[in-house]
């Protein structure tokens, strides 16, 4: 993110003028903080003092402490991090890998998309999880998506109102980052590669299929928000990728759930839609192994 002000000096002598990349600009301080900008740069000491403090806002900070906490204290997890390119900062992820795991045969990988505010390694504490994917032999990764409400690029603003361009595209970037670097550790068959999320990580998953439509054999949403950056349209993109659809009926999140079941209907889209009388938003599928069973059933077998 971007954001300079520059001077010029015609013959005649020094005219202030700024010259703004205002869409940039209007990222980090709003249309108010440019039109304060333009009365502000009467004098190139002003002008220089207004780029010094835009510098110090494209430095903004997105992460805090608590976004590298964990919540699972599971042998079986593996804690693990790396060093983030844009911007320096180490981002952990968490990994499991069957115990049958061959270094000489390929297995399926199951990209894992965690809810709002959950830490990096929630879903692997999910009842039942990391025993079905040792059965079938999947290797489990959870990114964090670089902060705990990053939205993994599906949304422009977040609960709070705050901006999600930056954030977003870090998140975004950094589930791909993981899934890269766990291709690389491990033998993972590019043909079976798996996308799954909770809450914001449904959203997530609607996005990054869209955004990657030719990398993923399935994808499942569990009680999924909206994606703010995608409409009915995008699910045009993702025709031909199965997906699994988990929704309580007692979550307000179900009308939005319907209608974009409907239109998966509509485009005739290999989509398998349990709408759960009386289910909540969380606990329907962190502690019901039933159901988590028939999420990582219905990826067991699919390839791309």
């Amino acid at each position: 993110m971007t954001a300079s002000l520059e001077w010029t000096t015609p013959r005649d002598g020094p005219v202030n003028r700024c010259h703004l990349h205002r869409k940039k600009l209007e990222r980090v301080i709003g249309q108010n903080g440019i039109r304060v900008l333009m009365f502000l740069c009467g004098t190139p000491f002003m002008c220089e003092e207004i780029q010094s403090g835009i510098r110090m806002h494209e430095k903004i900070v997105f992460r805090t402490k608590s976004d590298d906490q964990q919540s699972v204290s599971d042998a079986r997890v593996q804690h693990l991090n790396y060093v983030f390119e844009e911007t320096g900062e180490t981002i952990p992820y968490a990994l499991f890998v069957p115990e049958a795991y061959d270094a000489e045969i390929q297995q399926p990988l199951l990209v894992s998309l965690h809810g709002l505010s959950r830490t990096y390694d929630w879903l692997m504490g999910y009842e039942g999880l990391l025993e079905r994917a040792d059965k079938v032999n999947f290797v489990v990764v959870t990114p964090l998506g670089y902060t705990r409400q990053g939205w993994y690029g599906s949304w422009s603003r977040g609960v709070d109102g705050r901006n999600l361009d930056v954030e977003g595209a870090y998140s975004q970037q950094d589930v791909m980052n993981v899934v890269g670097l766990v291709q690389k550790a491990y033998a993972i068959d590019r043909e079976r590669i798996y996308l799954w999320g909770h809450s914001m990580g449904g959203s997530g998953t609607y996005h990054l299929a869209m955004e990657y439509p030719g990398m993923w054999a399935a994808t499942a949403v569990v009680a999924p928000a909206v994606p703010q950056v995608r409409t009915l349209s995008d699910l045009r993109l993702i025709q031909h990728i199965p997906m699994l659809v988990l929704q309580g009926t007692e979550d307000r999140l179900v009308h939005s759930t319907r209608v974009w079941v409907d239109e998966m209907r509509r485009l005739n889209m290999n989509v398998e839609y349990d709408e759960m009388n009386g289910a909540d938003h969380s606990l329907f599928i962190s502690k019901n192994k039933k159901n988590v069973d028939r999420l990582l059933g219905f990826f067991d077998g699919k390839t791309r």
